[in-house]
C-alpha cells in the first residue's frame, strides 16, 4: 500500500518516532523466513486454519486463470471497471482510500457483488479500531465482469473458471491460498479516485485468501489482500493484512524451528527484544501499557515468541489478531499503532474556506469534521485560536467569524487556527497523540 504521508516532515518523524523504539540502536527487522524455498515471484501471507496462525510464501505475480480484454461491443449495463462509491466520507486527500474488487463474479451478477462488498466492508469496520475511525475512510467498489461465475479451484483443485482478476485456490499449491494476477488488478484499482489499500473479493463461499506485500514499487500501494466473499472468517484476513500496511505491525506468531532472533530491536510497534523489566526501566515500546487488562485476553506484559521466531523476541499479549484468526481482537499497542497509522494517512479536519488568502474579519471560516462517534475509541476536540490563544467560546463549531473570536481591527494581520486533536484513551503516546493532531490556519486583515 502506497499511504500518503501529509504533512511538514516534522510531522513525518513523529509519526516514525510513534513507532520506533525511544533508545537503543534500530535496525531493519530479520527477514521473514518463507513456507518455501521459491526466490522469485511476490511475497504473500495465509491462514491456512480458519482460526489459526499465518504463514508465509512466495508466489507468481500473474495467474494463468484470467480471461482476454472485454470486447467493447459485448459490454452489458454492468460496465466492466464502473466504480461505485460504498462511502464517500470526504476528500481522497484527508482520506485513507479502500477500493474493493470483486472477480468470479458475471455481468448479471455484479450487484451481488456490491451487497458482496459492502457487506465485507462492514464486517471489517466492526472490529476495533476500524469501528471507531471509519470515518477517516473512502471506500470505492469496482466491478469486473467475469466471463465465469466462481473461483478457480472451488471446490475441487480440477475446477477452473475464467474471471477478470484470476482468482485461484490452490496457489503455490495450498488449498486456502487465493492469488490473482497483480496487474489485472491493479487495472482495475487504478480507475477508483485514488487507492491506499487494495481488497480483492472473490466470489465463493470457500474459506480463503491471502496478503501481498512490499508491492509500491511497482503497483502504487504496498499491498493488496484477498478473500472469498460468502465465508465470514475470511473477513479477518483482510482485517489483519491492513493491519500491516496501516498499523505497520509485525506478525505476533512464530515458526517451530526457527529459534532465537537474530536482528537488532525491530521498528514495528508489537514486537520488541525487551523484557517488561527494560521495557518499563527504558519508557519505549508498550511500556505505558504494561499491566494493563487487554481486550485480547489477560494483561499486557511480555510474552516470548513473534515475529516468526521462537525466542529473544516479544509480543504485548498471548494472543491477538496479529498472532492468530481465532480472535477478532487487536492488543492495547496494536490499537495504538493502527490509530497512529490511520492519522498518518488521513486528516480529520478539513478546510471549507481557503486557507492560503488573506480574508478579512467578517469573512465566515468553516471546516468540515471527519464522523468519528462519540461513543466508540475516538474522541476529537475541535478548537479555535487567535495568534495562538484559545477563544473558549468557539469549542467544537464548525464554523465561525473571526470577528466575534476576538480578532481586532487594525492594520495588523492576525492569524486564525482551526485544530483538532483526538484525545481518544487508547492513545498512551505522546508522539502518537501529536500525530492525531491537525491543525489549519488562515490569515485575517486587520
Amino acid at each position: 500500500m502506497h499511504i500518503r504521508i501529509r504533512g511538514t516532515a516534522a510531522a513525518t518523524a513523529i509519526a516514525l518516532a510513534a513507532l520506533l523504539p525511544a533508545t537503543g540502536t534500530v535496525a531493519v527487522a530479520a527477514e521473514a523466513p518463507t513456507a518455501t524455498e521459491t526466490t522469485s515471484g511476490v511475497g504473500v501471507e495465509y491462514f491456512p486454519d480458519p482460526a489459526g496462525e499465518g504463514a508465509r510464501t512466495r508466489v507468481p505475480a500473474n495467474s494463468p486463470h484470467t480471461q482476454p480484454p472485454a470486447n467493447p461491443r459485448q459490454r452489458t449495463a454492468a460496465q466492466d471497471g464502473e466504480v461505485v462509491p460504498i462511502a464517500e466520507t470526504g476528500p481522497t486527500g484527508d482520506r485513507l482510500d479502500v477500493t474493493i474488487i470483486g472477480d468470479g463474479y458475471t455481468a448479471a451478477q455484479q450487484e451481488d457483488f456490491l451487497q458482496d462488498a459492502r457487506a465485507k466492508w462492514d464486517a471489517v469496520t466492526d472490529i476495533e479500531p476500524y469501528k471507531s475511525y471509519e470515518g477517516l475512510f473512502n471506500v470505492w467498489a469496482v466491478q469486473a465482469v467475469s466471463q465465469d461465475s466462481g473461483v478457480t479451484g472451488d471446490p475441487t483443485q480440477d475446477v477452473k473458471r475464467n474471471t477478470a482478476l484470476g482468482s485461484y485456490f490452490w496457489c503455490d499449491e495450498i488449498e486456502r491460498l487465493i492469488c490473482v494476477d497483480l496487474d489485472k488488478t491493479k487495472s482495475y484499482a487504478d480507475g477508483a479516485p485514488a487507492t491506499d489499500l487494495v481488497i480483492v473479493v472473490s466470489n465463493s463461499t470457500k474459506y480463503g485468501g491471502a496478503g501481498y506485500s512490499g508491492l509500491a514499487g511497482d503497483y502504487g500501494y504496498d499491498g493488496v489482500s484477498t478473500l472469498s466473499s460468502d465465508n465470514a472468517q475470511s473477513t479477518l484476513i483482510a482485517a489483519h493484512e491492513m493491519a500491516h500496511s496501516i498499523g505497520l505491525l509485525a506478525d505476533e506468531y512464530q515458526y517451530d524451528g526457527y529459534g532465537a532472533y537474530p536482528g537488532d530491536e525491530p521498528a514495528a510497534a508489537n514486537v520488541s527484544k525487551l523484557t517488561a523489566d527494560r521495557m518499563a526501566a527504558q519508557g519505549t515500546k508498550w511500556a505505558d501499557w504494561l499491566g494493563e487488562p487487554d481486550p485480547s485476553g489477560g494483561v499486557v506484559d511480555t510474552f516470548e515468541g513473534g515475529d516468526y521466531y521462537e525466542y529473544g523476541i516479544y509480543r504485548p499479549t498471548a494472543n491477538s489478531i496479529m498472532r492468530s484468526l481465532n480472535t477478532d481482537q487487536f492488543n492495547l499497542p496494536g490499537r495504538e499503532a493502527m490509530i497512529a497509522g490511520f492519522y498518518r494517512s488521513a486528516n480529520a479536519l478539513t478546510p471549507l474556506a481557503d486557507p492560503t488568502t488573506r480574508t478579512t474579519r467578517f469573512a465566515r471560516l468553516s471546516v468540515s469534521l471527519a464522523t468519528l462517534p462519540a461513543d466508540t475509541l475516538a474522541r476529537p476536540q475541535l478548537r479555535w485560536y487567535v495568534d495562538g490563544r484559545e477563544a473558549r467560546q468557539a469549542r467544537g463549531r464548525t464554523s465561525v467569524v473571526p470577528a466575534a473570536l476576538g480578532v481586532p481591527s487594525g492594520r495588523r494581520a492576525h492569524a486564525v487556527t482551526a485544530r483538532v486533536v483526538d484525545r481518544t484513551a487508547a492513545v498512551r503516546s505522546a508522539d502518537v497523540r501529536d500525530l492525531t493532531s491537525n491543525s489549519v490556519t488562515w490569515t485575517i486583515k486587520g
